[in-house]
């Protein structure tokens, strides 16, 4: 017998659950899937998660008996978004929380409030690394994978030192910079660059590389990067990078958020009233942001307004690149101060599209493409048959309007409710 229950009902089993949600079956009837891999949105759907993973999505699922059941009539259910880049520090955890791991933790939590299921965290320290460890599936959070700490060891051996350390530590990307600041400061070289693409190599651990001009993209693409983790923003990407960039099958992630962030507060933006955003809004950063002196140097500052001209540049290379076919993914460096996570994706989304995508294209990037691009497709990225249950649910269809992605009535990650209707 199939056993009925409202949402309201069903919601307090699966928190009341906690650990044993592992036990339950649960069919979400009735909504529109649009199941991240490229084909058409599936309407009246049933999708059936068992044991955190999905077992069944199409209109004619076989309901288990005993199955709890979800109707979800009217809305629409997208893959959770997957951050390839950005931070997880424990700064934006509630000031009551002392403990490291429990702030960490109430990152990843504020990250999933969003819809942002997983988040690939490209240099916060070693700390991240034993959150990462200690963390399970079926945590009703975001999923975390970690980079360490960012090497910048201007010697060979220092580099190399600190590649292994991370490695060591067990990390599952390498993060370095080789970017000179707008001319204010030195790059990392090319022979400690090399030492940490070595330790890479030797470790089976993937590169990702901060970056900012176009001939510095070629030749790290060449030495093996495996993530361009910013836009080339001081010229048209050419037909030689884009070969590169298509053979290797490299990820490039434009972050088009980092560079808003570093002039956007001059002026009080208009999102700082914008309900979406300060539902879980830390308010002493938008106090911070708001002081007038603090608008002040930011106005002013030189950096800002050549970011702002660095923006329309990172649009355009994005497009360019998403129309020769290469792997343009969705990341925001969302994390430090300014760049607040969760709501920073979705502005990520918006730029996106603003900038010449599709909004199938940049929802396809924030899901299948993130997760073949952190080497989890098999497990997160579409809502097929095997995958975990990470997904949002949503009052309208974003493909229609990228916007909507902010309409969220739910968030689940491997079935469990990381954000409710009663929450909204």
């Amino acid at each position: 017998m199939i056993r009925l229950r409202s949402l309201s009902t069903l919601t307090a089993v699966l928190f009341a659950a906690g650990s044993n949600l592992a036990a339950q079956t649960t069919a979400y009837v009735g909504a529109s899937v649009w199941d991240g891999t490229g084909a058409s949105i599936i309407r009246n759907a049933t999708m059936v998660v068992e044991d955190g993973r999905i077992t069944a999505v199409s209109r004619s699922a076989e309901i288990p008996t005993g199955t709890e059941i979800v109707f979800l009539e009217g809305k629409v259910l997208i893959p959770g978004l997957i951050n390839t880049h950005g931070h997880i520090s424990g700064r934006w955890a509630a000031e009551d929380v002392v403990d490291e791991q429990d702030r960490i933790r109430g990152d990843l939590e504020l990250f999933a409030k969003y819809g942002v299921t997983t988040v690939n965290s490209l240099g916060d320290g070693l700390a991240v690394i034993e959150a990462r460890k200690s963390s399970s599936p079926l945590d009703p959070r975001a999923r975390l994978l970690s980079a360490g700490a960012v090497i910048s060891g201007n010697t060979p051996e220092a580099a190399r030192n600190q590649a292994i350390a991370n490695a060591d530590a067990g990390v599952d990307w390498l993060k370095l910079r080789v970017d000179d600041n707008l001319g204010s400061s030195r790059k990392m070289p090319w022979d400690a660059v090399q030492a940490v693409m070595d330790v890479g190599n030797e470790r089976g651990i993937q590169v990702a590389t901060h970056l900012f001009y176009l001939e510095d993209a070629k030749r790290l693409i060449d030495m093996g990067t495996g993530m361009i983790a910013h836009s080339v923003r001081d010229t048209d990407v050419d037909e030689e990078f884009i070969d590169s960039l298509l053979e290797s099958g490299i990820c490039y992630v434009p972050t088009l958020t980092r560079e808003v962030s570093t002039y956007i507060y001059g002026t009080r933006p208009g999102f700082f009233d914008d309900e979406f955003f300060t539902e879980y809004a830390n308010e002493d950063e938008i106090e911070r942001l708001s002081e007038p002196a603090y608008m002040e140097r930011t106005l002013a500052s030189a950096s800002g307004a050549a970011y702002r001209v660095a923006l329309v540049q990172a649009m355009e290379n994005m497009v360019i690149l998403q129309d020769a076919g290469a792997p343009v993914t969705f990341g925001t460096d969302a994390g430090p101060a300014g760049r607040f996570p969760g709501y920073f994706e979705h502005m990520e989304l918006a730029l996106m599209v603003g900038g010449g995508l599709t909004p199938t294209q940049a929802l396809l990037a924030a899901t299948s493409v993130a997760a073949s691009c952190l080497g989890l497709e098999d497990d997160i990225g579409t809502l097929e048959p095997g995958k975990w249950a990470d997904f949002i649910v949503l009052d309208e269809d974003p493909t229609r309007d990228i916007t909507y992605t902010q309409l969220i009535d739910q968030v689940y990650v491997a079935g469990q409710p990381v954000r409710t209707k009663t929450e909204n």
